[in-house]
C-alpha cells in the first residue's frame, strides 16, 4: 500500500469518526428535541449544557474528544504516527463540517483536546489545564478554548514534536475561524459567561 493511500485512508476514516454529532444524538436520545434550536445552536458540550442536563454536556464532552482520539490512535498505530496525524487532523474536520449535517457542525474544541491527548499526552494534558484554569478564571468558555489552543503548538515545540505543533497550528486557524464570532464578542465585551447566552 502507497503511503499516499495510507493517508487517504486515515484522512477518510478519521473525517466520518470525526462526523459523529453525539452532543445532538445524546440530546435526541433523551427527548430533548434538537440541540440546534436551542442556545447557540451549537452541537457541542457548552450548547447541550444550556438543556439542563450536566450529564448529556459531560457525554458530548468525552465523545467529542474520544473519537478524535480514537482515529489518531487506531490509523497511528497501524499506519504510523504520520497517519495518525491525518486521521486526528481529518476527524477535527469532520466534527466542524459534518457531511451528516451539510457540514454545519460543532467549534471543535473537545475534539481537537481529544487530538492532542493520543498524539502527544503531555501536551494535550497541558492545553487542557490550560483551558480548565482560563475557564475557572474567567468563566468564558470561548476564551479559555482559544488561549488554549493558542498554546498547543509552543509545548508542542517545547517537547520536540514539531510534526504536532505544525497539526496544532492548521487545527488553531480552524478553531480560531470557527470562532469568529465569539472574538468579535469578546472585544466588545458581551461574550457571556459559562451556563448563559451564546456561545
Amino acid at each position: 500500500m502507497t503511503d499516499g493511500l495510507v493517508l487517504a485512508i486515515a484522512a477518510i476514516g478519521g473525517y466520518l469518526l470525526g462526523s459523529i454529532p453525539f452532543g445532538l444524538v445524546l440530546v435526541k436520545l433523551a427527548g430533548l428535541g434538537d440541540v440546534r434550536q436551542q442556545g447557540s445552536g451549537n452541537i457541542g458540550a457548552t450548547n447541550v449544557l444550556r438543556t439542563g442536563r450536566k450529564d448529556l454536556a459531560l457525554a458530548t464532552l468525552v465523545l467529542d474528544a474520544a473519537k478524535a482520539g480514537i482515529a489518531a490512535a487506531i490509523f497511528g498505530w497501524v499506519f504510523g504516527t504520520t497517519a495518525g496525524l491525518v486521521a486526528g487532523g481529518a476527524a477535527f474536520l469532520g466534527h466542524c463540517f459534518p457531511v451528516w449535517l451539510k457540514f454545519n457542525g460543532g467549534k471543535g474544541v473537545a475534539t481537537f483536546l481529544g487530538v492532542l491527548l493520543v498524539v502527544e499526552f503531555p501536551v494535550g494534558f497541558l492545553v487542557c489545564m490550560t483551558w480548565l484554569g482560563t475557564a475557572l478564571l474567567f468563566r468564558i468558555s470561548s476564551l479559555a478554548a482559544l488561549v488554549a489552543a493558542a498554546a498547543a503548538p509552543l509545548l508542542a515545540l517545547a517537547f520536540s514534536r514539531p510534526d504536532v505543533a505544525l497539526l496544532a497550528v492548521f487545527l488553531d486557524a480552524l478553531l480560531y475561524w470557527r470562532h469568529k464570532t465569539n472574538i468579535a464578542r469578546l472585544l466588545r465585551g458581551e461574550e457571556p459567561m459559562i451556563g448563559a447566552g451564546k456561545a
